[in-house]
């Protein structure tokens, strides 16, 4: 689908999202700039055939409804997606074939794993998953040889199917195996993360967006400004979310609560559903005019604004506190400020960590606005 805008220029879509927001096709126009996607983190997927890798990239970057991922053929091949949102979001991932070796000598691993981020194994809890650790334990040690900073991360996919209990001591079951075999194989200091993950349920995006934030260096940064702006503003909890895929990149220290944060999921659902319908623009549903308000009938309420074009923050908090929504509106001017200062560090400083100093001054900067 497309559209001419006023000047003549032609905008295409993605299902129901304009290609801008990221999620192209797989078969996309060639890139000039395609040395500049391999630079970026890369994140790999891997795990026996069927365990559901290629349904959770459909159902987080391209928004398929989890059912008709059950139509999916299996991957025979590197399928690359480019995520390119914001500042913050940048990586791309790859969905390896489970059927095949990529440390044979036919394949270049170096390549292939040394320029990785964060490798993502998924197992499926509801099948027998022996094979699964054997080859989790020799991707794990191959890789680390060649990349010692690899983050592994462990999805146990397919939990929808099991009982709380079930889903406890298969989780503790896997984890003790994996270990296990790590320190058979003398790496007992090796650290792999477990999430228990469903697609037909939030715990695939809370999930992915742990992943996300290992790979974002400016997140003690995200942090800090999100600490000091609930601090001041009387907020409960707070998340800064890549609006498209519902990945949060940061939010503040206190724990999350997976049902605020399904909540959280839900309401930008909502604001984009009806932006779509009643919004002035075809081509951007999400602009700096965006905000919403939700008054739940226990005495909270959710408070959206727009930070940048891809980014929301997504705050909870009490009826009563939201009485001071001026000061909340400040608050938050000061923090979207300090975020697109941030963002300009990071354009100065492509592919190394930001200055600490001038983190620490927009995080001060911040603290001294909210409490004048």
């Amino acid at each position: 689908m497309a559209f001419a805008d006023d000047d003549g220029a032609s905008t295409s879509f993605v299902g129901s999202f304009p290609k801008g927001f990221g999620y192209g096709p797989e078969d996309q126009d060639p890139d000039p700039a395609m040395s500049e996607s391999e630079s970026k983190p890369r994140i790999l997927l891997m795990g026996l055939r069927r365990s559901g890798k290629s349904s959770i990239q459909k159902v987080v970057f391209h928004k398929v409804s989890p059912n008709e991922t059950l139509f999916l053929e299996s991957t025979n091949k590197i399928v690359k997606e480019d995520v390119s949102n914001s500042s913050f979001v940048q990586f791309q991932i790859w969905d390896l074939p489970g059927h095949l070796n990529f440390f044979d000598s036919a394949f270049d691993s170096e390549h292939i794993f040394g320029g990785c981020g964060a490798l993502i194994f998924v197992i499926d809890a509801q099948d027998d998953y022996v094979d699964a650790l054997a080859k989790l334990r020799q991707t794990v040690s191959k890789a680390n040889k060649i990349n010692p900073k690899l983050k592994f991360e462990v999805f146990i996919h397919k939990v929808d199917g099991l009982s709380d209990d079930h889903k406890i001591e298969t989780q503790r079951d896997i984890h003790q195996r994996a270990y296990d075999d790590l320190a058979d194989a003398g790496l007992e200091n090796l650290h792999l993360s477990f999430y228990l993950t469903s697609i037909y349920d939030h715990s695939i995006f809370e999930a992915f967006s742990k992943v996300v934030q290992k790979l974002i260096p400016q997140l003690p940064t995200l942090e800090n400004l999100l600490n000091i702006f609930i601090s001041n503003s009387g907020i409960e909890k707070a998340f800064l979310f890549e609006v498209v895929s519902k990945i949060y990149i940061a939010t503040d220290s206190s724990p999350v609560d997976m049902q605020s944060y399904e909540l959280c999921c839900d309401m930008i659902d909502v604001v984009i559903d009806v932006s779509c319908i009643y919004g002035t623009r075809d081509d951007l549903t999400f602009d700096d005019s965006s905000y919403a308000i939700i008054k739940m009938n226990n005495g909270t309420i959710l408070y959206l604004r727009e930070v940048t074009k891809y980014l929301a923050l997504v705050c909870i908090l009490r009826e009563d506190s939201f009485e001071r929504q001026g000061l909340i509106d400040y608050n938050f001017l000061c923090f979207r400020e300090a975020i697109q200062e941030v963002f300009e560090v990071r354009q100065k400083m492509q592919g190394s960590q930001p200055n600490s100093e001038n983190a620490t001054n927009l995080v001060n900067g911040l603290a001294e606005k909210s409490q004048s």
